[in-house]
């Protein structure tokens, strides 16, 4: 910094300011400093300016999940992608932590505490993991990505309309004159699938259609689909439609409708939830789908948490995103 100033011929405190972006610099000087840092490579010490500000520049994002799955899943892919990019855009550096054996729990929650990060963007789904409880205790902002396991009230959370997705996704199959509308339902140990599969239920209840016996559950992974739609297939061979909880369960299922000689969308209609771009617009035929942007909830998150930053005594709440159902050829 001493040679900066030296270079810029102002002083140190001068120096530090225009590097700090401080107001309180004229134009003219903060040039000069930012001139001589990028001529002699000057960078600032990170370990020195976080002793100063208390701030590292760091968030984690923190997936509880088995790490096969999420590097598996093209959705979860997605919003690893989103969240390094909306950090970036911000100044930040993303650092990336999978919590899933009660082992990762403790290290995770060590970390998170250790002063490495100053916050945390949380997409831990599942009712019974104990990671969000846990995070509780952490003196730094969290941020969930969907409904926090096991709680209720009194944290910030960023979430998709997964119920009216799905409704909109029924209402789709009724108004095209499907009547026998069956469903493949995520894991009902998170909260997203359960609301999907309430969206679904209640929908065909309002059309006066019975729901009864028509619901198969999966684990979001595309043999997880296959199997579900054979499953269904056995026990409603009439079956005109199905709702698929995720686009990856969709490509199981259109693959298990191909083998039972199922025109699609002739005999079986086919909705999905997520419209992922590497996957819904690729099949064969390209999936009708509830379209969520994983980019929005980032961005929604990462503004929750600079807000975090600024005044931790923001009150909690809760943000439910709209969807939109992209009409393609399965449908």
């Amino acid at each position: 910094m001493e040679d900066v100033a030296a270079f810029a011929g102002v002083s140190r405190s001068t120096a530090s300011r225009a590097l700090n972006d401080d107001a309180y610099v004229s134009a003219a000087a903060r040039e000069k400093v930012h001139a001589a840092a990028r001529d002699l490579g000057y960078s600032p010490n990170q370990a020195a300016r976080s002793l100063v500000t208390r701030r590292t520049g760091a968030v984690a994002v923190v997936l509880s999940e088995p790490e096969s799955r999420l590097l598996d899943d093209p959705y979860r892919a997605a919003v690893m992608r989103a969240g390094y990019r909306e950090l970036a855009d911000v100044g930040r550096q993303m650092v990336l932590i999978f919590s899933d054996i009660r082992e990762d729990l403790s290290r995770t929650v060590r970390f998170l505490e250790g002063g490495h990060v100053d916050g945390a963007l949380v997409f831990a789904p599942h009712r019974a993991d104990p990671l969000p409880k846990a995070l509780r205790l952490l003196r730094i902002p969290v941020v969930f990505g969907g409904q926090a396991a096991g709680i209720r009230r009194g944290v910030h959370v960023v979430d998709f309309d997964n119920e009216g997705g799905a409704r909109l996704a029924v209402e789709h199959l009724v108004a095209a004159g499907r009547r026998r509308i069956g469903t493949i339902a995520g894991p009902q140990d998170q909260s997203a699938p359960i609301d999907r599969l309430a969206g679904w239920r209640k929908t065909l209840l309002d059309a006066g259609l019975d729901p009864a016996d028509l619901a198969e559950e999966a684990d979001f992974t595309l043999s997880g689909g296959a199997n579900a739609m054979s499953a269904l297939l056995t026990r409603h061979p009439d079956l005109d439609a199905v709702f698929v909880a995720s686009d990856m369960m969709a490509v199981g299922a259109l693959r298990t409708l191909d083998a039972a000689n199922r025109r699609i969308p002739e005999d079986v209609a086919v909705v999905s939830f997520d419209d992922n771009a590497t996957l819904a617009p690729a099949m064969d035929p390209p999936l009708t789908s509830v379209h969520q942007d994983p980019r929005e909830q980032i961005h929604a998150m990462v503004e929750t948490m600079l807000q975090l930053l600024d005044d931790q005594s923001l009150k909690p709440r809760q943000q439910i995103l709209p969807v939109s159902l992209a009409v393609r050829a399965s449908s």
